[in-house]
């Protein structure tokens, strides 16, 4: 949450656009839905390791050291330890690639970057997730679209 407010006063508010993702009701989350997720998870996955490799020298390049791509998990704010895919139709799970430069951590608030890829809010009467939509948009072209953002940035 504290890392929402904090990209809003320092200008860097994600460009998540509600098109991309469709919203998943509470019904019909089941697990069926949760291979989808994981295998979304799997492919983010794929794409940080491989992006990670691609990006790198144009990031030292251009002064920006230690790029990082991976896919995080949370559960209500907190990445534990053993958190995986398999979580994901827990309430308040949450993965997002994340992207980092330049002395990151691990922590949440520390990301440059994220695209989000699934999110399930429990709360409440009924639950809602959301769920990145591959079947209209490219997420290694995403990935690499905010890679060049970036790398623009002062």
């Amino acid at each position: 949450m504290f890392n929402k407010f904090k990209l809003l006063f320092t200008g860097k508010q994600q460009d998540e656009a509600s098109d991309k993702y469709v919203e998943v009701p509470a019904n019909e989350i089941n697990e069926d839905l949760k291979s989808h997720i994981i295998a979304l998870e799997k492919l983010g996955e794929k794409y940080s390791e491989v992006i990670e490799k691609e990006y790198t020298s144009k990031f030292e390049c251009n002064g920006k050291k230690n790029l990082k791509i991976w896919v995080c998990r949370d559960i209500d704010g907190d990445q534990l330890p053993d958190l995986t895919s398999n979580h994901c139709l827990e309430g308040e799970y949450r993965s997002q690639v994340a992207i980092n430069f330049d002395g990151f951590t691990d922590e949440e608030d520390a990301y440059v970057y994220y695209i989000q890829l699934w999110y399930y809010f429990s709360g409440g009467r009924k639950g809602i997730g959301t769920l990145y939509d591959l079947s209209k948009y490219d997420l290694e072209a995403n990935i690499k679209d905010q890679l060049e953002v970036i790398l623009k940035e002062v």
